[in-house]
């Protein structure tokens, strides 16, 4: 069996989520070791019981896999996997991340700039005005922009998007071949071109009211930076900021109408500092140091100091730097396999020496 069937597989076990897939895996090495190995050895896997094991070696996750792939294959879908390239590498370290999504539509989700554009499903006639003026002037800075599909501030901004020729993606709260509301397939379909779709969701889901706040994680969690556009004090797009404050993202709002109720927790949210305030396109590309152009790999040259007195640590921290131009602490610290706390400490040292320099939403350069 492929080693994509028994990944699906081990999603579809009963009992076993994203935490526990990603442990078995790491424990045992692979997905097909996991489907291979004994009760006795699964049970060695922490956080494995009787329950669990049992669910896995009756295969029922792999039986419901073979269908979910033959649907897959007429659809047009991609599976994604966390440990998979292509998958978004600004959610591989979060402790919630998808053990897998779906994703359909040609758009590579990890570009250099990824922003998160959320908001009020009633949104008014100034929202959606600052929504397009947002979109069109962020297309020269190379972003892909992510929403999740519902009315208001989402649609608007997908559809931005399409007018102004700026990739987007689509985040679902249901399976991938049901368009919710069904009102934007058309949106969608045309999102398939340049963009793309993506959930978790399996096949034929429809959306629940616990999966919207699953979906605006992976809005917040795949994105450099989220912006609210416009926000009541309760709502989808208040618990998108406030995954990103939790992933140490940036976040952004548009200040609204004093007397407007859908812009209540914009300014709410600027008020306690849960979010920057959103002035213009010029000043969010200052905040973000976005304003020099995106130099190609070519221009990435080692910097030419004396390696010899650094640890292999920082020695790594800084040839990681170098590779990637800028990365957040938590990608540091994935990549490199160093503790938070002690990484921490190094990227410290490193920019009391001048070698490095940190940027907006915990990310480090080199200097």
């Amino acid at each position: 069996m492929s080693a994509q069937l028994h990944q699906l597989a081990l999603a579809f076990s009963p009992n076993v989520g994203n935490v526990m897939a990603r442990n078995l895996i790491s424990y045992l090495g692979s997905a097909d070791a996991v489907f291979a190995a004994s009760a006795t050895k699964l049970k060695s896997v922490p956080g494995i019981g009787e329950v669990i094991a049992q669910g896995i070696l009756q295969k029922t996750g792999v039986r419901e896999a073979e269908k979910e792939l033959v649907l897959l294959e007429k659809k047009g879908v991609e599976l994604l996997f966390s440990h998979q390239p292509a998958y978004p590498t600004r959610m591989k370290t979060l402790y919630d991340a998808p053990f897998m999504m779906y994703q359909k539509g040609p758009c590579q989700l990890n570009t250099p700039r990824v922003v998160g554009m959320v908001g009020t499903r009633n949104a008014t006639d100034y929202g959606r005005r600052v929504t397009e003026e947002i979109v069109e002037g962020l297309k020269p800075y190379n972003v892909l922009i992510s929403s999740g599909l519902a009315y208001g501030i989402d649609i608007t901004a997908h559809r931005a998007c399409l007018k102004f020729g700026v990739p987007t993606v689509g985040v679902m709260a249901s399976g991938i071949d049901i368009i919710y509301p069904a009102v934007h397939q058309k949106t969608a379909q045309e999102m398939l071109e340049n963009g793309a779709l993506l959930t978790e969701a399996r096949m034929g889901m429809k959306p629940d009211a616990m999966r919207f706040p699953a979906r605006n994680r992976i809005i917040a969690g795949m994105s450099d930076v989220t912006i609210v556009v416009e926000a009541a004090t309760k709502g989808g797009a208040l618990i998108t900021a406030e995954y990103a404050n939790n992933y140490n993202r940036d976040v952004f709002a548009v200040p609204g109408n004093l007397h407007s109720s859908y812009s209540e927790g914009c300014n709410k949210i600027i008020r306690e500092n849960k979010a920057q305030i959103f002035t213009s396109v010029e000043t969010f590309i200052e905040s973000m140091n976005w304003n020099a152009a995106t130099p190609s790999r070519a221009s990435l040259k080692t910097p030419e100091v004396d390696m010899s007195h650094f640890t292999h640590e920082e020695t790594q921290i800084m040839a990681l730097l170098n590779q990637h131009r800028q990365m957040q602490v938590d990608d540091l610290s994935w990549h490199s396999q160093i503790p938070m706390n002690k990484l921490a400490s190094l990227l410290l040292n490193l920019e009391f020496q001048g070698f490095v320099r940190t940027l907006p939403g915990k990310k480090y350069v080199l200097a």
